[in-house]
């Protein structure tokens, strides 16, 4: 019975993670998506059912990246190339999701867990995007003169706001449900805690998210070209901001203590 439990877990976890991540807040010029915390869910899966669990269903949803991103295996020079996109963008990257569960037995608070889980599989996956944009795709969709710090900054670009979005995720995830018992459960939380808690987070991914806009815009095949910044989408960024500035407000009115 619980095989049958946990097969039915990871294969809806595994789905809502390939749909989320079909649905980019923010799409890179070159390659590179920010979405709606798509990695949330087999990280989840990792920390309910161990590391084992999590590596296999990981390379599963590696498996289902691939498949969206064929394509481009046709910008490979070589068979080892082609091999290298496939193992550095694919198949490594997603399958480091199945260590989301690492710090559970290390640490007593599901939070802390759970965060440090996001944190390092998103450090992982954009180390595994680096060494693939500095090696395989320098001289292809990477100036050849700044392929390293090229390599730094793009992929830090949408992997930087995707960490964000995803540790608030976990976070907010966390702090809500109870992921170690047998059927995942409400928290008890402090009356008024969620409030202030989203709100910050909201804050942050807004900000975020506004912040990968604007780089966005200094994208080109030559490298970068600040200049043009003011061509960017400005009024997205705006509008980014100015929720972010909401939230923040939001989520300090909700902390003010009523006066007795």
């Amino acid at each position: 019975m619980k095989t049958t439990v946990r097969l039915t877990e990871s294969a809806v976890m595994l789905a809502a993670a390939f749909v989320l991540s079909l649905i980019p807040v923010v799409q890179m010029p070159f390659g590179g998506d920010v979405t709606l915390a798509s990695m949330l869910p087999i990280l989840v899966i990792a920390y309910r059912h161990g590391t084992p669990w999590g590596l296999l269903v990981g390379f599963a949803g590696s498996l289902l990246q691939l498949l969206t991103g064929l394509d481009n295996l046709s910008y490979a020079t070589s068979a080892w190339a082609a091999i290298a996109i496939i193992l550095l963008d694919y198949a490594i990257a997603f399958t480091v999701l199945g260590l989301g569960g690492l710090f559970r037995k290390v640490s007593r608070s599901q939070s802390t867990a759970l965060v440090s889980g996001a944190l390092l599989c998103c450090v992982l996956r954009y180390l595994c995007h680096f060494v693939s944009g500095f090696t395989v795709w320098r001289g292809v969709d990477i100036p050849l003169d700044e392929a390293l710090l090229y390599s730094v900054s793009y992929n830090a670009a949408y992997m930087v706001p995707e960490t964000v979005i995803t540790v608030a995720a976990a976070l907010a995830l966390s702090v809500t449900m109870d992921l170690t018992s047998e059927q995942p459960r409400r928290a008890a939380v402090t009356k008024g805690k969620p409030v202030v808690l989203v709100s910050a987070l909201a804050s942050i991914v807004f900000a975020a998210v506004g912040a990968v806009w604007l780089f966005r815009a200094i994208q080109t095949e030559d490298g970068f070209a600040f200049t043009a910044v003011t061509t960017g989408d400005l009024i997205a960024v705006g509008i980014f901001a100015a929720l972010a500035v909401v939230s923040a407000v939001i989520g300090t009115f909700a902390g003010k203590k009523p006066k007795e």
